[in-house]
C-alpha cells in the first residue's frame, strides 16, 4: 500500500500508529484482512549486494503527511502525494523549508496513494477504490481519471512507461497515454517473490522500491524483475524523532544533481543519503 499503515498499524490500517501499542513481532493484517508475517529481508539464498548509507544532509518535513509518493523536479521543489481517508492530499513542497506551496485536497471517499510527474501532468493512485486522477502540473487542475483493477500503492516512470505497484511482488507498466497495463514483471531475489512493494522510483535505470513494514529498499531491473541489491536503511531517523512516526516510505531522486532523498510516513524529517557498501 502506497498508502497501507506502517509496522504498528495492526489490523486497522486507518488508525494512526501513535494510538496502538502492538507488538513488532506480531502478524500484521494485509489489505485483504488476513494476516501474515512480515517477510525477512535479503532472502535465505540471496547473493546479491546490501548497501547502507551515509546521511548527507537533513531537511524539515511535515511530520502531519501520511507520505505515500514523492517525487523531486527542478527548483528544490518536491511533488508530494499523501493518504489516510479524509485527509489526503497531492502537494508541492519545497524542499530546503518543508513548506507546503499548493496543495489540492482528495475527495474524502478516497485513499490517496503513489504519485509520479509525467511530462506536464501529475498523476496519483487511490489504494482501494480502483481509480486514478490526472492533475495538470502548474495548476494541479484534475484533468481526467483512469482505471485499474485492484489495489493502488506506488508510482514511478522511466521514459517510456508509468511503473505502478499493487502491494504485490508484481510491478505494472503503464501506457503513459492510455494507462492501460502494457506489461508487468515479478520481482524476486534468489527466487523468491519480494511482496509489499511500495513507494517506487526510477533511479539509473534502476526501480528502487520501499518494502512496507521493512526498512529496506529493493533495487529492481526493470527488465527482469530481479532484485539487483538491497539498501539497508535501519535507523535512519533517531529515536529522537520515532514518537508518532510511521514506516520508511518515500523515495526522491535529483537526476541532474544526483542526489537520493528518503523519508517515511509521518516523519519530521526528509533525508539526502548517499549509498554506501
Amino acid at each position: 500500500m502506497g498508502a497501507r499503515c506502517g509496522t504498528l498499524y495492526a489490523v486497522n490500517r486507518l488508525v494512526p500508529m501513535a494510538t496502538l501499542a502492538v507488538a513488532a513481532s506480531v502478524s500484521l493484517s494485509s489489505s485483504a484482512g488476513q494476516t501474515r508475517p512480515i517477510q525477512a529481508l535479503p532472502p535465505v539464498g540471496s547473493h546479491v549486494p546490501v548497501s547502507s548509507y551515509r546521511v548527507v544532509h537533513v531537511y524539515p518535513h511535515d511530520h502531519q503527511a501520511f507520505t505515500q509518493g514523492l517525487e523531486y523536479a527542478d527548483g528544490d521543489t518536491l511533488y508530494e502525494g499523501t493518504g489516510l481517508q479524509g485527509s489526503s492530499t497531492l502537494r508541492k513542497v519545497d524542499l530546503q523549508t518543508g513548506r507546503v506551496r499548493q496543495q489540492i485536497s482528495i475527495p474524502s471517499q478516497y485513499f490517496g496513494e503513489g504519485i509520479t510527474v509525467w511530462r506536464s501532468t501529475v498523476l496519483q493512485l487511490t489504494w482501494q477504490s480502483e481509480v486514478g486522477f490526472v492533475y495538470d502540473l502548474a495548476s494541479f487542475r484534475q484533468m481526467r481519471t483512469f482505471r485499474y483493477a485492484g489495489e493502488g500503492w506506488g508510482l514511478t516512470h522511466d521514459t517510456k512507461a508509468i511503473v505502478m505497484s499493487d502491494g504485490s511482488a508484481s510491478l505494472r507498466f503503464l501506457d503513459p497515454v492510455m494507462l492501460a497495463e502494457s506489461r508487468r514483471v515479478l520481482v524476486t531475489d534468489a527466487g523468491v517473490p519480494i511482496r509489499d512493494l511500495n513507494e517506487l522510483e526510477y533511479v539509473r535505470g534502476e526501480i528502487y522500491a520501499n518494502v512496507w513494514q521493512t526498512d529496506f529498499i529493493a533495487r529492481i531491473s526493470p527488465t527482469t524483475g530481479h532484485v539487483l541489491g538491497w539498501i539497508n536503511m535501519k535507523g535512519l531517523l533517531p529515536p529522537a524523532d520515532r514518537a508518532g512516526a510511521d514506516v520508511l516510505n518515500g523515495i526522491a531522486y535529483d537526476a541532474t544533481g544526483g542526489r537520493l532523498f528518503v523519508t517515511g510516513k509521518l516523519w519530521p524529517k526528509l533525508f539526502q543519503i548517499a549509498v554506501t557498501q
